[in-house]
């Protein structure tokens, strides 16, 4: 089975009016809506206005048939597909399995453009990860309302964020926050509160230094909140 046949899905589109408005900064128009005019005038041939991100996003996987135990970590990780507007977003979204779909080993990551969800790219290099665990099969909700949460920048500390990645395992299912400095306490103290309140998450959550991770067998948390 390739990459793509992996995670497509043939999804309808669902709760769409809700979640873009979450992902559009106040002030912006409406969706349909072209700008110094109404929704009329998409009737007459014009191509109704897209609503931009601030960063372009790419999506990747990892296929878990195509992981090898000899192979290097990361290799078999793969981009799927990059998106800049609201509507790409769920254009892509609407066509990929839901996260209680995918097999036992699969890995998702939604990572700014340009950045690789590895340990060893530059950006990632110094930074560290929040996660959150939760049961096989629960994790839909959490991973699509953390992704909606980046793109749609509801984080202070935004600019501190390098992706999300959803790791599916036997047991139970991993989202994770990836970010770039791990020394700077305050933005990674505010970004685990945050993630916390957005997906309504009561339980105590842990940020995890990569270099730690690299290191050390058994890593402690850094922060914790």
């Amino acid at each position: 089975m390739t990459t793509e046949e992996s995670i497509l899905s043939n999804q309808d589109e669902e709760a769409r009016s809700t979640i873009t408005d979450s992902a559009l900064e106040e002030g912006e128009l409406e969706e349909g809506e072209i700008e110094g005019g109404d929704s009329a005038s998409v009737g007459a041939g014009l191509e109704p206005a897209l609503h931009p991100l601030e960063h372009s996003w790419t999506l990747w996987f990892d296929n878990p048939s195509a992981k090898s135990k000899s192979a290097a970590w990361g290799s078999s990780i793969r981009p799927i597909y990059t998106f800049s507007t609201v509507e790409d977003f769920w254009g892509l979204y609407n066509n990929i399995n839901n996260p209680s779909k995918l097999a036992v080993g699969a890995d998702l990551h939604c990572f700014k453009n340009k950045i690789e969800p590895k340990w060893e790219d530059p950006v990632c290099a110094n930074g560290g990860k929040w996660t959150i665990n939760c049961s096989r099969l629960k994790s839909d909700q959490l991973w699509l309302y953390t992704l909606l949460a980046m793109i749609g920048e509801q984080f202070e500390y935004g600019d501190e964020i390098c992706g999300a990645v959803l790791s599916v395992r036997g047991k139970q299912e991993r989202v994770a926050i990836w970010t770039k400095n791990a020394s700077n306490e305050a933005a990674q103290i505010s970004i685990g509160r945050q993630w916390k309140e957005i997906v309504d998450y009561k339980e105590q959550i842990g940020f995890l230094v990569h270099e730690d991770a690299k290191l050390e067998k058994q890593p402690k948390n850094r922060y914790s909140v």
